[in-house]
């Protein structure tokens, strides 16, 4: 049977980001945990270099995207990201979050100076600085688990987290939070069964503590909030494109939906 692949050409990406991806994805196949593979060259190389970009070639992984996950697949996901979050994290990866970290909130006032959503962003931050703790256990996290981050098999029975690009070391309840997002929306806010069936997936591997649970409610709020902030920040500052100015709404109804569920749907 003929193999296939899929070529990525690294458009963002330094060579040394780019190696260091690559060795992430065959540091966590060697840890037994199923995402892309990459495919060395002849002389071993995970990436070659092709008009000034690096380039990688991983295994084609068969499935599709889907958009509303059963419950049966979520707890599975739970379950793998759970497990995720047991491999050890190689001293290469960054050390805090990448993708809209909190601390870059503020730099809405630099290009959008007093908008409503920068009042908006700076009011929610200070909901979540108060669940941040030193306490609060930190993992190799993945961080942008979305349902198009998901390869799900043709029996929707399995599904493999793809795509590690903003990888790191940070608070694991934060890529719960995101998961939550990424998996358990529907109609602008959350599923409470799907979110019960993540977070059982989830606790067959790792055992919440009372601290993260305490937490969860504001760290998902913090998922959707910095999911908006970087669709806000990229479309409307970095990367103009006028018919996305307004992408990032959703993210941030969905933040206020969040905030405004009952704290007992996390922690129980």
């Amino acid at each position: 049977q003929t193999q296939a692949f899929v070529l990525t050409i690294c458009e963002q990406k330094t060579q040394e980001e780019a190696k260091d991806l690559a060795c992430l994805l065959e540091y966590l196949h060697h840890n037994n945990f199923a995402t892309s593979k990459v495919q060395k060259t002849k002389g071993e190389a995970f990436i070659v270099v092709w008009n000034d970009k690096p380039v990688m070639l991983k295994q084609f992984i068969e499935g599709h995207i889907i958009q509303d996950f059963p419950d049966d697949l979520l707890v599975y996901l739970g379950r793998e990201l759970a497990k995720l979050h047991q491999v050890k994290a190689p001293n290469y990866v960054p050390q805090t979050l990448n993708y809209g970290n909190i601390n870059r909130f503020e730099e809405v006032q630099d290009y959008a100076p007093d908008s409503s959503f920068h009042k908006w962003i700076i009011n929610t931050k200070h909901y979540i600085e108060n669940y941040i703790s030193p306490d609060l256990p930190k993992a190799l996290i993945h961080s942008d688990v979305f349902n198009s981050n998901i390869i799900v098999d043709k029996d929707q029975e399995r599904g493999t987290i793809m795509d590690f690009e903003e990888a790191c070391y940070y608070y694991r309840v934060f890529d719960i939070g995101m998961m939550i997002v990424g998996t358990c929306s529907d109609q602008g806010t959350i599923n409470i069964n799907k979110l019960a069936c993540l977070l059982e997936g989830y606790q067959k591997e790792i055992t919440l503590l009372d601290i993260e649970k305490r937490a969860l409610k504001a760290f998902t709020v913090y998922a959707a909030t910095t999911t908006a902030f970087w669709r806000h920040h990229n479309f409307n500052y970095v990367n103009i494109i006028p018919e996305k100015k307004d992408h990032y709404l959703e993210m941030k109804l969905l933040a206020d939906a969040i905030m405004n569920l009952p704290d007992s749907w996390f922690m129980d």
